[in-house]
């Protein structure tokens, strides 16, 4: 299932206040403002001297409706952009950080329809997580830490699926605008942009005199948040 070609305009228009405010290249807002590098599929370097994002700009140069380009150029290139993980357990996944932490993941993996986070489907996400963290343990050195950064714990909904002690170390996460993490809160599980969120987004960002407060233009912010791995095994009673 690919993205909304809305999702993409909203990220677009973005870039282009970015550029307006800071007297930057649209290129460079692109670059490092917007979703577009990992979506395309090249990876989380944001190397500028990529040859398919090169490509990405040759096109956009010569385009003469950049976000209809931007979208084809996506639509062209659509491929699984999620990052690189040890184990997957239902909804929940981690990767291995380069320092030896533990990021978590979560995606949508129910079919049909009915939202992953549903009450009705809580028994099912904490089964998820008490498998994915038998995982950890047996895989994993003992200390380990865990941490997870997304919009996604502003919602009471997946908040009760964690140890309070590790939502006790919630802290606002700025400059996140090249990650789903802070994008990921437009868009429905369809991959359908949200309109109401959407338009409240647009409405600030176009009251922008600054690039300064940027972040203040998302409805949510990106919670970081981190603990022992001992405090998820006994929270899950593995």
């Amino acid at each position: 299932m690919i993205y909304a070609s809305a999702f993409f305009d909203l990220q677009f228009e973005f870039a282009e206040t970015v550029a307006a405010l800071s007297g930057r290249p649209l290129a460079d807002s692109l670059l490092g403002y917007t979703n577009y590098y990992i979506r395309f599929g090249l990876g989380r370097d944001f190397d500028p001297a990529h040859p398919e994002w090169r490509d990405y700009l040759a096109g956009l140069r010569n385009a003469i409706d950049g976000r209809e380009w931007t979208y084809r150029f996506y639509t062209k290139r659509a491929a699984h952009a999620g990052p690189p993980v040890v184990a997957t357990c239902g909804a929940f996944a981690y990767a291995r950080l380069p320092d030896g932490r533990l990021r978590l993941h979560f995606d949508n993996v129910e079919t049909d329809g009915a939202s992953p986070l549903a009450r009705e489907r809580r028994g099912q996400r904490l089964a998820d997580l008490a498998a994915l963290f038998s995982r950890i343990r047996e895989a994993e050195r003992e200390a380990v830490r865990v941490v997870g950064a997304s919009w996604l714990y502003n919602l009471e909904a997946y908040r009760r699926l964690f140890p309070p002690s590790y939502l006790a170390t919630a802290r606002v996460l700025r400059g996140r605008f090249q990650h789903m993490p802070l994008w990921g809160q437009f868009v429905n599980r369809r991959r359908e942009v949200k309109k109401d969120l959407a338009d409240l987004f647009l409405q600030r960002l176009r009251r922008q005199s600054s690039v300064e407060n940027l972040d203040e233009c998302f409805p949510l912010a990106v919670l970081g948040l981190e603990a022992a791995a001992r405090e998820f095994y006994r929270f899950y009673g593995v």
